[in-house]
């Protein structure tokens, strides 16, 4: 096992806090709001928070496949067994493309840019179950570009909540090192 994936304990401390707190919050405010994509806002919130806390490559695929394991322990939502790539493929997403963009722009675009990217995996997700369904591709397109579009804005309220946030724990002397700059 490589260096960067070992984890101190306080490190998977937090990442099993998040993906905790993300399923916890995500079962209590089953939000039947009638727009695709409001799961995202959660997702992402998480996920960077995770990474700017953590601030290690790696860590957002931890807390996607460990919120995925207990929301499927705890049976939240639908799909199963298959809950599990409903959480884990986002956050796969995101992880890759921070080994791309991890230096290359400020804190804020960097939120945004790698949230954008989790979301365009959710929406390709919800593209390829639509295809096996046996919906026609212009429907699946047209469907594909709805749930990028809503989540997407989803994504953006919450990319754009997480530098705050961390600019305030940092000013707290909450965050016990330097995190992702």
């Amino acid at each position: 096992m490589s260096k960067s994936f070992n984890f101190s304990l306080q490190d998977a401390l937090f990442i099993g806090f998040c993906a905790t707190l993300l399923v916890a919050l995500k079962s209590m405010l089953r939000l039947k709001l009638g727009i695709s994509g409001h799961s995202m806002f959660l997702m992402t919130f998480f996920y960077l928070i995770c990474y700017g806390v953590v601030g290690r490559v790696g860590c957002i695929s931890a807390c996607g496949v460990l919120s995925g394991l207990v929301a499927m322990i705890l049976s939240v939502g639908k799909g199963g067994p298959l809950i599990l790539i409903k959480f884990a493929l986002p956050a796969i997403a995101m992880d890759l493309s921070l080994l791309v963009f991890a230096g290359l722009f400020t804190l804020r675009w960097r939120c945004v840019i790698v949230g954008l990217i989790g979301c365009l995996a959710w929406a390709t997700k919800g593209w390829i179950e639509d295809l096996l369904v046996g919906m026609t591709m212009q429907v699946a397109l047209v469907q594909f570009a709805l749930s990028m579009l809503k989540g997407g804005m989803f994504t953006l309220f919450a990319a754009l909540m997480v530098p705050p946030v961390l600019e305030r724990l940092k000013s707290h002397d909450l965050l016990y090192k330097e995190s992702a700059k």
